[in-house]
């Protein structure tokens, strides 16, 4: 997960209703998650048929009311993937629409490389390693209190059509490791028509490793006007 912070103002503009942008010590937090999914398959079928992919997720942290309370999540505007199947049965078969992207992946010793050119020109790249020290500039402050906010962070909504399909995470041993990013380029958070220009301030980079997990749908969201 690499992190940045943006002014609520920026983000109001960006999310649709009924989600808001969540706060932390006055900044919004937006993010992109880069996912290496393996073995994936319907729940109780053996791990040999699953299927394995690069993974893009563009994250904003968003908070809505749902049953008279306040309840926390992310809204994607994007999902991108090495996955030819995933972008056909994405927004069909389950939640999300995918874009189809060319992965370029390297990792060694604990030092990655990680870059995407997707079908409509978005791309990524990020280089990073892993390191004992969370970024001291964090608006978190510590790495528990960053862990603690993208538990949180569980259900996630993506736009499809005129309605916005949830896709809930369920981790059996969540836990994060401070990362070191080298360098850094989205197309996405650079577009200027989205971000102002400087308005994007990176925050922190988080990995996780060898997460065991199951994905289930929630109640979609339909557009309000």
């Amino acid at each position: 997960m690499i992190n940045f912070t943006v002014a609520p103002n920026v983000i109001s503009k960006i999310i649709p209703q009924p989600f808001r942008p969540q706060i932390y010590n006055g900044k919004a937090i937006v993010g992109i998650c880069l996912i290496r999914l393996k073995n994936i398959r319907p729940k109780g079928l053996p791990g040999f048929i699953g299927l394995s992919s690069e993974n893009g997720a563009h994250r904003i942290a968003v908070e809505w009311t749902e049953d008279e309370q306040t309840t926390k999540g992310v809204y994607i505007p994007r999902r991108d993937t090495s996955s030819i199947f995933n972008t056909i049965v994405g927004g069909r078969v389950f939640p999300g629409r995918h874009y189809h992207a060319e992965f370029n992946v390297k990792e060694h010793d604990g030092h990655y490389n990680v870059a995407f050119k997707s079908s409509d020109g978005t791309i990524i790249s990020v280089e990073a390693e892993k390191t004992d020290l969370f970024n001291p500039g964090s608006i978190f402050k510590t790495l528990d209190n960053a862990s603690k906010f993208f538990e949180k962070g569980e259900t996630g909504y993506s736009p499809n059509g005129n309605k916005y399909e949830g896709l809930k995470l369920k981790t059996h041993n969540w836990k994060v490791e401070p990362l070191k990013v080298i360098s850094f380029k989205s197309s996405f958070f650079e577009n200027e028509a989205i971000f102002p220009k400087d308005s994007v301030q990176f925050d922190n980079a988080l990995l996780m490793s060898r997460i065991e997990h199951e994905w289930s749908s929630v109640k979609d969201k339909n557009l309000c006007l």
